[in-house]
């Protein structure tokens, strides 16, 4: 990995050369220059997990690919576009199968009105869990307990206790429960009928992608820029 002469690697973020530290992650490098990349796995003081998948962002050029910003480096001359088609596109796509899983949630459905999603293309499952792996990481590393983990493998993955059965290391702390975006349930209850409230969903900004396959404006929240009108 290449530095410049005061230790830090220079990438381009949306066209633009920046320098940051080579021990940062690339969602680090982005928020720390003010871009807003939505997150649901990540949270400071754990573990990046790269589960959600939500804070993919496109790298390279020519024949780019998507990566989780969250557990990916940063190095000299890396290209990243955070809000490209291509970006906001697999966003939504995930964000409407997590919603497709877990409908009842409120946090799930609060992000879904702020990436504008309208509709959800999936048939609902009402699961208790989208195994972003918050509440394991929380246990282990903030509380010390260890008491719950992952178990299974694909479709029978799932969190539980050694054995299924009560755990000693529980402290009953409720760390679990607080971090958890499942366990925060949406106005209308857990099994509402639509998988999408949307009774928060914000209006489309009429500046995204004029002309071009990046959203121009990164800012968060959203000030519904206006055209200027024309002159006469």
């Amino acid at each position: 990995m290449a530095e410049n002469g005061n230790g830090m690697v220079t990438l381009t973020i949306n066209g633009v050369d920046v320098s940051a530290d080579p021990s940062w992650s690339l969602l680090e490098a982005i928020r720390f220059y003010g871009i807003d990349v939505p997150t649901l796995c990540y949270v400071e003081g754990l573990t990046p997990y790269g589960a959600c998948r939500l804070c993919v962002v496109e790298i390279g050029s020519g024949r780019t690919k998507l990566v989780a910003s969250c557990t990916h480096p940063v190095w000299d001359g890396l290209i990243v576009k955070t809000h490209s088609r291509r970006v906001m596109h697999a966003r939504k796509m995930i964000m409407e199968l997590l919603l497709a899983r877990c409908p009842g949630s409120k946090v799930l459905q609060d992000m879904a009105a702020k990436m504008g999603i309208s509709e959800v293309r999936f048939s609902p499952r009402h699961d208790d869990c989208i195994l972003c792996g918050l509440c394991v990481r929380m246990c282990e590393e903030q509380m010390g307990a260890k008491a719950i983990g992952f178990v299974g493998r694909g479709v029978d993955r799932k969190i539980t206790t050694p054995f299924d059965m009560r755990s000693d290391l529980c402290k009953a702390c409720g760390a679990c429960m607080y971090i958890c975006p499942s366990c925060q349930l949406r106005c209308l209850g857990p099994e509402a009928k639509d998988p999408l409230c949307g009774g928060c969903t914000n209006i489309e900004p009429v500046c995204i992608w004029e002309g071009s396959d990046d959203a121009l404006c990164y800012m968060h929240p959203c000030v519904a820029c206006v055209k200027e009108p024309e002159k006469v």
